[in-house]
């Protein structure tokens, strides 16, 4: 019996160090950068401009992704657009459920999407959750878009009824720390943006939690590139609060005029960190790439804009207004290039050309 109790004793001992030693690594692992280490990775890389960037063939982050839509020679061709005018990064939604069917084949064709992206000189950030428009859909095939409607098959990250119930989060977990070990060092990657808009669609607070939980995987896995979630709306005090306390680099959306855009800016100057504008350009709103822009490059923000290429997302129209037999609007609100590569606006192009090829 005293031996058994002996043995039960040097089990338990070694139980208790496995776990402080773990402890001790999460300690070691799981911190923000400091804000030294913030500003010296945003001094080794080049001031960029870029576009959130969706296949023009694809309604969503499905059809993205998803094997029988995957079409590494659209986005070659596209990004080879991109690249023709200076843009050296693009911001691309990922989605749970394309990694949950198929998680292999997901994180293949990720790679191949980098290698693309690294031809055409581009560095791009990958989002995991997202908060914006559809609450439901499915994986398979996708819905045909509806004539006019900005992202009308647009679908969140996760589905709400995971977004809502903690005890479904398991596997989200998984996807978020699958993908980030396996690109944890890769160079080619810019940074992780891990939530886009939390509280959108009406969520509020009630998306903090998941907010919280995908920092705190993301932190386990400690990937060599810089973590972030962008603010994007001034009233969503907690969880602006949490994104801007937990965020390596600083991140943010403005869709306004010159001095509401700078007023975000000077207050988020404060932390002492980068910033980078992940969402701009909606030219009914007077955020023009004429405007905004040139005060980017000169405060050296990194530039990314809503929309690359005109394509099923329907993001031409504007949020708010539908146009309901899907003729061209007025005035486009997103995207650079019309569907053949041709410019929207020829001088925007020549501007966005003449800042990034300096």
């Amino acid at each position: 019996m005293k031996k058994n109790l002996f043995s039960l004793s040097l089990l338990l001992a070694g139980m208790s160090l496995a776990i402080f030693l773990d402890n001790e690594a999460l300690a070691q692992t799981a911190q923000r950068w400091s804000v030294q280490k913030a500003n010296a990775w945003y001094a080794g890389e080049p001031w960029r401009a870029g576009a959130n960037y969706t296949p023009a063939s694809a309604i969503n982050q499905l059809e993205f992704w998803q094997k029988e839509t995957f079409n590494p020679r659209e986005i070659d061709k596209e990004l080879g657009w991109a690249e023709g005018i200076g843009l050296t990064t693009l911001r691309v939604y990922l989605h749970d459920m394309a990694w949950k069917q198929d998680p292999a084949g997901f994180k293949e064709r990720m790679k191949t999407f980098l290698s693309i992206a690294d031809k055409h000189h581009i560095k791009p950030l990958f989002v995991f959750f997202d908060d914006c428009w559809n609450a439901d859909g499915a994986t398979g095939r996708q819905p045909e878009p509806k004539p006019g409607v900005h992202n009308s098959g647009w679908v969140r990250s996760p589905f709400k009824p995971v977004h809502d119930d903690a005890q479904q989060w398991g596997y989200l977990k998984e996807y978020v720390q699958d993908v980030l070990k396996t690109f944890s060092k890769d160079r080619r990657i810019l940074l992780w943006d891990l939530y886009n808009e939390p509280g959108n669609s009406g969520n509020g607070s009630k998306s903090l939690p998941l907010l919280k939980a995908v920092f705190s995987w993301a932190r386990e896995v400690n990937p060599s590139q810089p973590l972030s979630a962008g603010v994007w709306d001034d009233k969503l005090t907690a969880l602006n609060e949490f994104q801007i306390a937990n965020s390596d680099v600083i991140t943010y959306h403005s869709y306004d005029v010159v001095a509401v855009h700078q007023k975000r800016i000077d207050g988020l100057k404060k932390e002492g960190r980068p910033l980078i504008c992940t969402e701009y350009m909606a030219r009914r709103n007077g955020s023009t790439f004429q405007t905004i822009l040139p005060m980017l490059n000169k405060q050296k923000i990194m530039a990314i804009n809503w929309g690359l290429v005109d394509g099923k997302t329907n993001t031409k129209y504007a949020w708010d207004e539908p146009v309901s037999d899907g003729s061209e609007p007025k005035l486009w609100f997103h995207e650079i290039f019309r569907k053949d590569g041709s410019p929207y606006k020829k001088e925007e192009t020549d501007l966005i050309r003449s800042l990034t090829k300096k």
